[in-house]
């Protein structure tokens, strides 16, 4: 009687009997990123070398970055991983070239704007100034005027409608309000200044200008805003703190108070910071309702008001002789507004951070 023959042994796992590979190589976690680099230096070397326009040598160092990757990724890992690489390499590059517009104004205002970053541009207004020196405190205190007026009146309308629809809004009103709503946040800048200047050009007679003419146009830009963000953060709260309050016989209105608010006070508070970041900026309404002016006036009910926007504006394309101190103030003030504008992006994260609800880990 023969014994059976033994079985030998397999060393190698990943190939089966057939001798088809199970698993593929796999590149080095530093191989995308090294491509990337490499992209990159190439489309740098186009534009500044070669003479290339900055976009088509972004467009070809993306095109090659993502051809390498699958080209590396499908002769080591196959076809399905690939795949992925390329997908990746795709969304990557779509990423960096939207950024590269950014980082070019960025760039272009910051060297540009930084020749008047000094004490007598913050400190002085325009008033008899017909060349170089004067400065934008006449525009900074008119935008931040102008700007806290708006916010005064668009964030209790905003967050009392929000509420209404929230806790109250049923039937064809509370659409009719969503429908307006809706509407508002897509209307044109130049449209509510228009609405402004209409208005109180009925009132006073043509030609009139004031910083609360400003205010209101903004406030129309604004109160859409306030409305969209707090009405989100208030369906976020939970039902179940609202019915915990009313199961203790406390009213709707105090609840509303005293339990939904709060919860959703860092969402309410980031969402009225990113509005003032939305309009403080805006240019079209405040040529129509505020004008300019080279003195200094903080009246918002008396007169034509400076603003940042608008000084910038009128700076670049009415200069005096010589045009380089007027376009370095232009350059200046769309520095400072952008500035300012970060600073409340960032506010807008810090309160969301601090005024969050903590929770127990």
């Amino acid at each position: 009687m023969s014994s059976p023959t033994p079985t030998p042994e397999r060393t190698d796992l990943h190939t089966p009997l057939s001798g088809v590979p199970l698993t593929h190589g796999q590149l080095p976690k530093f191989g995308p990123w090294a491509v990337l680099v490499l992209a990159l230096l190439a489309g740098v070397g186009l534009w500044r070398f070669a003479e290339w326009n900055i976009a088509g040598a972004a467009i070809v160092a993306a095109v090659g970055y993502a051809v390498l990757v699958y080209v590396w990724a499908r002769s080591v890992e196959g076809a399905r991983k690939a795949k992925d690489r390329l997908v990746t390499a795709v969304v990557t590059g779509a990423f960096l070239l939207a950024l590269l517009p950014l980082i070019s104004v960025v760039i272009t205002v910051v060297s540009k704007g930084m020749a008047r970053f000094d004490t007598e541009f913050f400190s002085y207004s325009m008033r008899g100034v017909l060349g170089e020196g004067g400065g934008v405190y006449h525009a900074i205190m008119g935008t931040l005027i102008i700007t806290a007026l708006a916010t005064v009146i668009s964030v209790p309308v905003g967050m009392l409608t929000a509420i209404y629809l929230v806790e109250y809004g049923k039937g064809k009103l509370a659409k009719a309000i969503t429908f307006f709503v809706d509407v508002m946040t897509g209307i044109p800048s130049i449209v509510a200044g228009l609405f402004a200047y209409a208005l109180f050009a009925l009132i006073f007679g043509p030609g009139v200008r004031m910083g609360i003419m400003g205010a209101i146009a903004l406030s129309v830009l604004m109160i859409p805003v306030v409305v969209r963000s707090t009405e989100e953060m208030l369906k976020l709260v939970p039902n179940e703190l609202r019915e915990a309050s009313y199961a203790l016989g406390v009213p709707k209105w105090r609840t509303i108070l005293k339990v939904v608010l709060p919860t959703a006070l860092a969402g309410i508070a980031t969402g009225v910071t990113l509005a003032i970041a939305r309009v403080i900026g805006e240019t079209a309404p405040l040529l129509v309702t505020v004008g300019i002016t080279t003195s200094d006036n903080f009246d918002p009910f008396d007169g034509r008001m400076a603003t940042l926007p608008v000084f910038s504006y009128y700076q670049y394309v009415a200069p005096g002789t010589p045009p380089g101190p007027s376009l370095d103030r232009a350059w200046a003030a769309a520095l400072l507004l952008i500035i300012i504008v970060m600073a409340l992006n960032l506010l807008a994260r810090l309160i969301s951070r601090l005024f969050a609800p903590k929770t127990r880990g």
